[in-house]
């Protein structure tokens, strides 16, 4: 798998699937969501508010991950996933691993070959940037090497250069 950190916005990568930092709601919200939200239209708040009808009634757990269609976006999916906010005393990095390796898993059963992450739980959710590279990317790396050729890119899109410092430290380590 290829892994690179590049400088961006993540509505805008040419993509299969990009990873949407969603709260457990599945509706909407800030930052990432908001804006992954508005760029592909009113149909992803419709199919999440079915998704919510149907299989996950009380909404999306902490480091799980679901897929919806990506709407008006260049990519073909959204793979929603909830990172853990340490401003509720969610401090475990297990957790926030979960959050990439189970987005990976679902983009992997959506047939998702590229894949584009943000920073999950940096920013308003309280996680350092380079504790959430350091994690990141061991999740991302770990879970190529237990499932060679699922996936054949993950690019980290990211906001901010201090977030894209952190990653391309990571990526270096």
């Amino acid at each position: 798998m290829h892994i690179t950190a590049v400088q961006g916005d993540i509505t805008e990568a040419a993509v299969d699937a990009v990873v949407n930092a969603a709260n457990s709601s599945l509706l909407g919200g800030g930052g990432v969501d908001g804006a992954i939200h508005a760029a592909a239209g009113p149909r992803l708040l419709e199919a999440c508010r079915e998704l919510r009808r149907t299989t996950l009634p009380a909404g999306l757990g902490v480091g799980d991950a679901v897929v919806t269609p990506g709407f008006d976006l260049p990519a073909a999916w959204v793979v929603h996933t909830v990172g853990p906010n340490r401003h509720r005393g969610q401090t475990d990095p297990a957790k926030l691993a979960s959050c990439f390796t189970s987005a990976l898993g679902v983009a992997a059963d959506a047939k998702a070959r590229t894949v584009a992450f943000p920073a999950v739980s940096a920013g308003v959710y309280g996680w350092d940037a380079a504790e959430v590279a350091r994690v990141a990317v061991e999740a991302v790396r770990g879970w190529d090497d237990e499932n060679p050729g699922a996936v054949d890119e993950v690019r980290f899109v990211l906001f901010g250069a201090d977030v894209l410092a952190a990653f391309e430290q990571a990526l270096a380590a």
